[in-house]
């Protein structure tokens, strides 16, 4: 999946946070809802410019980011 098709971050558009291209939708408040329980149905309903392939795309965004997260161990 192209992301860069779907997902923009541009500094003059919610200071900068990652959104579906077009919209003030953070890939934030996608994955915050999704976590919560909202289904994409319900996203799709309460955001009529978001598509399935844009929550697709902002999942795989959320996947790309943690897999060049660097992780620490601390002894215990």
């Amino acid at each position: 999946m192209d992301i860069s098709s779907y997902i923009e971050i541009r500094p003059e558009i919610m200071m900068g946070k990652p959104v579906i291209k077009g919209t003030r939708i953070t890939v934030e408040m996608i994955l915050e809802s999704l976590g919560a329980g909202e289904s994409v149905d319900n996203l799709l309903e309460s955001y009529p410019r978001l598509t399935k392939e844009a929550i697709s795309a902002a999942l795989f965004f959320a996947v790309e980011a943690l897999k060049t997260e660097r992780i620490y161990p601390i002894a215990v």
